[in-house]
C-alpha cells in the first residue's frame, strides 16, 4: 500500500482538514512550535524554534513521504483555514511510530482527538500499518488521556528514544490494526437524508449547522436524521418543512448518490437527493444561515467531511 499512501494529499476530520505541508507553511510552523510548552514534552522540537528548524522539518517531511518512510500532515481548521499543528506516522517499528504537536492556543478543544482518529484510518486502511505506537513523557498525563480516549492502551516503558527523551522512561501506548477494525465495525449506523435544492439559475442551497449543534458553523446540504418508521424520502419531506418552511412531494426527490463516513461515535450513511420543485419560500426556521451557491464554488465552503465528496458529483451534474 506504499504508493497509495504517498498519493494521498488530504484527510478529512469533522472540524479539521489534514493536508500535506507546503513551503508556505513555514511561518505557521514556527509560530506554533516556538513555544516552551509545546516543546516541553516532545523529543525533537527545540526551543527556541527557528525558521531553519522549520525548513529542516519541512524538507524531511517531503523526502520521507516520497520514500514512504514517514507521512506528515498539517492540521488545518475548516473554519478559518489556519495551520494549528502537525501529525505523523513513521512506517518503521518501535516505540515512536505515531506523533503530533498542536499550538497551545488550540489545546483543550478536541482538535487533536479528531486528528488522531483520522490518522488511525490513514495508517491502517491506506498505509498498511499493523500497529501504532506512541511514546508519552510520564510528566504529560494529558497526552496519555487523549491516546486512551482514541483507543490506545498502555503497553510498556521504553528508554533510549531519540532527542531529549533518551534518558526518559517513556510510556508506550499501542493500538493494533485488528483492534481498530473491530472498534470501527461496532459503531452504530446513523441514517441521515440530505437534498440538493436547485434553483432555476442552477444555484444550490447550502445551510450552516446551527449554533449549539455539533460542527456548528459548517455548511451542509439541508436534511436530517431518518426516524424509525420513516423512509429517507419521508424524512426529507418532514425536515424541509421544519427547517426551511417549504413543501416537497416525495415524487419531486430524485436519488443521486450517498455518502458513507465514520465519525467518532457512529458511522454516517447519507443518501443525497436532487430537488428542483418545492412550494413556499425558503426560510431559515432553526437559526441557520442560508446561501445559494453556484456548483463550481461549492468547494470553497467549509463543510462536514461527509458532504465534501458529494460536491464533485453535483458540479459535474449541474
Amino acid at each position: 500500500m506504499g504508493s497509495r499512501a504517498v498519493q494521498v494529499e488530504a484527510l478529512e476530520a469533522p472540524r479539521l482538514h489534514l493536508r500535506r505541508l507546503v513551503d508556505g507553511d513555514i511561518d505557521a510552523i514556527v509560530h506554533g512550535c516556538n513555544n516552551a510548552n509545546v516543546s516541553r514534552y516532545t523529543a525533537l522540537i527545540p526551543y527556541p524554534y527557528t525558521l531553519s528548524d522549520a525548513r529542516e522539518f519541512l524538507t524531511g517531511a517531503m523526502l520521507d513521504r516520497n520514500a514512504h518512510t514517514r507521512h506528515v500532515f498539517g492540521i488545518e481548521t475548516r473554519i478559518g483555514g489556519d495551520l494549528i499543528g502537525c501529525i505523523e506516522i513513521n512506517m518503521g517499528d518501535g516505540g515512536d511510530t505515531f506523533g503530533y504537536w498542536l499550538g497551545e492556543d488550540h489545546w483543550g478543544k478536541g482538535y487533536i482527538t479528531e486528528a488522531i482518529l483520522e490518522m488511525q484510518r490513514f495508517a491502517f486502511e491506506i498505509a498498511g500499518k499493523a500497529e501504532l505506537c506512541a511514546a508519552v513523557n510520564p510528566k504529560n498525563p494529558a497526552s496519555a488521556r487523549v491516546l486512551e480516549k482514541t483507543g490506545f492502551t498502555y503497553d510498556r516503558i521504553e528508554t533510549g528514544l531519540p532527542g531529549r527523551c533518551a534518558d526518559v522512561e517513556a510510556q508506550i501506548f499501542v493500538l493494533k490494526a485488528e483492534d481498530w477494525k473491530a472498534r470501527e465495525a461496532k459503531k452504530p449506523k446513523l441514517l441521515v437524508s440530505a437534498v440538493a435544492l436547485v434553483r432555476a439559475d442552477g444555484c444550490v442551497l447550502m445551510a450552516t449547522r446551527p449554533p449549539g449543534k455539533a460542527l456548528a458553523g459548517l455548511w451542509e446540504f439541508p436534511g436530517g436524521k431518518v426516524h424509525t418508521q420513516e423512509t429517507p424520502e419521508q424524512a426529507l419531506v418532514r425536515e424541509l418543512r421544519e427547517e426551511l418552511s417549504i413543501g416537497v412531494y416525495e415524487s419531486d426527490l430524485t436519488a443521486l448518490t450517498f455518502a458513507s463516513h465514520p465519525y467518532e461515535h457512529f458511522h454516517l450513511i447519507m443518501p443525497l437527493y436532487l430537488c428542483r420543485v418545492w412550494q413556499g419560500d425558503v426560510t431559515a426556521m432553526e437559526g441557520q444561515s442560508l446561501k445559494w451557491v453556484k456548483p463550481a464554488k461549492l468547494h470553497i465552503l467549509p463543510m462536514p467531511p461527509a458532504d465534501i465528496p458529494l460536491v464533485a458529483l453535483l458540479k459535474d451534474l449541474l
